[in-house]
């Protein structure tokens, strides 16, 4: 048994669909884990390489909806109950300069680029919803399309990487990063609700 049989309900089709939505949305953390799992899947089934991508990008679409939707109930003002001080008013000002198209290609970016509150932050300031998912779906769809087109290419070499012992640890490293994470957030956010508006 590998260590990626503890994931097996990630790695199935609906799976897909939730961790995409989990990753996008204000309160879970988890680094690479849609990357991992498109191409995980798509090295084990290249046949259906071209379905993952779009499962994992439907459902970080739906999370990024939900998380601008609260912003926009938040609203400008109760940004700061949610983002870091020192780094709210660089997300105000950059989202005012670029405006919700550049925002939505955001998406493409890889962590460390803060895409949760930059989407928070667009809802916050009322950016165009319509507008900003479509290109954020596009976004989400071209880079999560182009790791399932190489997992295709390299099926066998990356199942047997992904499956060797160094990554297993650099697994279990991203695991304890996202449990971690998550309560960092879970806990910003409870705060966020008992700090008195101003």
């Amino acid at each position: 048994m590998t260590f990626f049989s503890f994931f097996n309900n990630f790695l199935t089709w609906w799976g897909a669909i939730l961790l995409g939505a989990l990753d996008s949305s204000l309160f879970v953390f988890v680094p690479f884990g849609n990357d991992a799992v498109v191409v995980y899947l798509c090295a084990r089934d290249p046949s259906l390489f071209w379905l993952y991508p779009l499962l994992v990008t439907a459902g970080s679409v739906a999370g990024a909806a939900g998380t601008y939707l609260i912003g926009v109930k938040i609203g400008d003002a109760g940004l700061s109950r949610f983002v870091a001080r020192r780094r709210l008013e660089r997300l105000r000002n950059r989202v005012k300069d670029i405006g919700g198209f550049a925002m939505g290609l955001s998406a493409i970016l890889p962590p460390p680029f803060p895409l949760t509150a930059f989407v928070l932050t667009s809802g916050a300031l009322k950016v165009g919803l319509a507008r900003f998912l479509l290109v954020f779906a596009v976004a989400r769809l071209i880079r999560f399309g182009v790791e399932a087109a190489l997992a295709r290419r390299y099926g066998a070499s990356v199942l047997r990487l992904l499956e060797s012992p160094v990554a297993q640890q650099i697994v279990i490293g991203l695991v304890v990063v996202s449990i971690l994470g998550t309560v960092v957030a879970i806990v910003q956010a409870w705060r966020g609700t008992r700090r008195p508006r101003t």
